[in-house]
């Protein structure tokens, strides 16, 4: 990336919206609000849905519904992103295209009048969210599920002991012994989501510009990488610019990573 950077501040890079290599600009402001965008949207649909599953698949199923259901995560883990994709392009997109889209387009569009909901081609911010929130749920879901049932069993059987409701007890388990644990199936899942490339390239419309809606397409920085890597080789910075697009995200997601250790040691010592 150090080209790139030689040639260009690295402030005017990351606050640039014109994204033309020939001409030398190299804004890469939509593909970073386009990756926060879509993982957020993924995070905001999959971590409650997901915490929840996993607490009950932890201390609520039967050993005859845990045998069935386990195997249906490990199942929906090793599925290929791929997979997901046409999955989102055969059935979200058109969903966000024909219901989802003119149906809050209609009810906005009376109160606020504001009608970008309307015109959506279905390839957008929802679609990719929705599509990487279906990949990260059962990642989430086997996490929580490891870390509760790893807490002891002699803890459980002292609570419902002293007169704690399952509820209860449930509900200690996982704020003194889970919620680090909790907390690391979420940055695992803001990885796997911030970092997906196929499945969100197929579904996220792939157009450069700072979205205004979660129905307007964008273009996060593992598609630009992917879709762009094998065309760099006459246009001089071509390179080195997607060599930056791959640090950003790197930096991105150690930034991430870093500060979830941190809070997690701040709630581990609060609970000691």
């Amino acid at each position: 990336a150090w080209p790139l950077l030689a040639h260009q501040p690295l402030v005017q890079l990351l606050g640039g919206v014109v994204w033309e290599p020939h001409n030398d600009l190299f804004g890469f402001a939509p593909f970073i609000v386009g990756s926060v965008a879509v993982t957020l949207a993924a995070m905001l649909l999959s971590v409650a849905p997901a915490v929840l599953s996993g607490i009950y698949l932890a201390e609520y199923t039967s050993s005859r519904a845990r045998a069935l259901l386990k195997p249906m995560l490990d199942l929906l883990v090793g599925i290929p992103p791929v997979i997901f994709g046409l999955w989102g392009i055969l059935v979200i997109v058109p969903f966000i295209r024909d219901v989802a889209g003119p149906a809050l387009g209609d009810t906005l569009g009376q109160s606020i009048g504001f009608l970008a909901f309307r015109n959506t081609s279905g390839y957008s911010i929802l679609a990719a969210g929705a599509v990487l929130a279906v990949m990260v749920f059962p990642l989430i879901v086997a996490v929580v599920d490891e870390v509760l049932r790893s807490t002891p069993q002699e803890m459980r059987e002292s609570l419902l002991a002293l007169g704690a409701t399952k509820w209860e007890a449930t509900r200690c388990i996982v704020r003194r012994r889970g919620l680090t644990g909790i907390i690391a199936a979420v940055v695992l899942g803001f990885s796997r989501a911030f970092g997906e490339t196929l499945a969100v390239l197929m579904v996220v419309g792939n157009v450069t510009q700072i979205p205004r809606s979660i129905f307007d397409a964008a273009y996060p920085l593992p598609a630009l990488i992917a879709n762009n890597y094998g065309e760099m080789m006459s246009i001089p910075l071509y390179e080195s610019a997607l060599m930056l697009a791959a640090l950003i995200l790197l930096v991105i997601v150690i930034g991430f990573n870093a500060l979830s250790a941190v809070i997690q040691r701040r709630i581990t010592g609060m609970s000691e």
